[in-house]
């Protein structure tokens, strides 16, 4: 998710001109989560909660169905902390958030702090969360990456990378992660024994990996034109998406519950609906940038499918509902 906020800007500038194409496009419906702009955001599975990152500082959870602010947080206390990235647990329950030295575990019911642990080696690129928050991973710029649960106070270290970690995911249950690099590789892996169960080798760094929560799939991709789907039981490929652009890297990645679909969002303000089993893409969308005080990017930060409507949330502070090409 989310790991991608600091050099933002200069990749969008890299990447605006390769899809003008498509003209920005007019959503369903549209709310503003965050006046300031948005760092980082998340969109839980079933589309009724998002958590959100503000330029402020400030890490609001929103309530989709009510469409009310449900709990503020503060990841360090006073003063302004960026928070890099949000993650929600598959069943809701809980939140990890975190910055370069820190992460956070919340609970998504009373909105309090469950533990806040720091870093001391290298800094943190992205975090995931499984269910219950019963183990968090925090993928670090070393190439290391951490397995903590939290409960138990277990620990353990995956050393299977040999560069900095760009994106990591982890199974609903816990037992297994996903986590791709500047190696050029993405590895499923097994958290009770660190062993590799998949490798995933690119051309290219690795920058985006996710992890179908049905155990059905494996998506990676890298900073070029390499996005590939796999099969999560054998580890072969399923399809690999087609665009004709030299590059689109992604900033956002969901499969829909049915296994049919997987929808990307990119720095260059687009949102792609893919066909899993070809790779062809089916509908695309660009989100229009604000005209006010919020920053004129549209980076898409979190997708999501609401039944079967995409939704997104992007750097422009709006979260969008989109409609289906007939």
């Amino acid at each position: 998710m989310k790991s991608y906020s600091k050099n933002i800007l200069c990749i969008v500038s890299l990447i605006s001109t390769v899809a003008c194409s498509v003209p920005d496009s007019t959503p369903i419906e549209r709310k503003v989560l965050s006046e300031s702009g948005v760092y980082a955001a998340d969109i839980s599975n079933d589309a009724s909660v998002a958590v959100v990152s503000s330029v402020n500082g400030a890490v609001d959870v929103w309530d989709l169905e009510a469409k009310e602010k449900r709990f503020t947080w503060r990841h360090q206390g006073e003063g302004l902390n960026l928070v890099d990235n949000v993650r929600l647990s598959p069943d809701n329950t809980v939140a990890v958030t975190s910055d370069d030295e820190a992460f956070a575990l919340w609970d998504m019911t009373s909105g309090e702090p469950l533990g806040f642990w720091r870093i001391d080696e290298s800094t943190i690129r992205d975090v995931a969360v499984s269910n219950n928050g019963n183990a968090i991973i925090v993928g670090r710029s070393n190439g290391k990456v951490l397995f903590f649960e939290p409960y138990t106070g277990r620990r353990l270290e995956f050393l299977g990378h040999e560069e900095k970690i760009n994106s990591v995911d982890i199974s609903a249950n816990g037992r297994f992660a996903l986590t791709g690099g500047n190696d050029y590789r993405a590895y499923l892996w097994d958290t009770d024994s660190g062993q590799i169960i998949h490798a995933f080798t690119h051309p290219h760094r690795v920058t985006k990996v996710v992890l179908d929560q049905l155990s059905r799939y494996v998506f990676t991709a890298d900073s070029q034109d390499d996005s590939q789907i796999w099969d999560v039981q054998s580890g072969e490929p399923i399809s690999q998406l087609r665009f004709i652009e030299r590059q689109i890297i992604f900033t956002a990645a969901e499969f829909s519950e049915d296994g049919k679909y997987l929808l990307t969002g990119s720095p260059a303000k687009r949102l792609i609906l893919w066909d899993v089993k070809s790779g062809e893409s089916i509908s695309e969308w660009r989100v229009t940038p604000n005209t006010g005080p919020a920053p004129q990017s549209a980076v898409v930060y979190a997708v999501g499918f609401d039944e079967l409507q995409p939704i997104s949330i992007s750097s422009n502070g709006n979260l969008a509902h989109w409609k289906l090409s007939q």
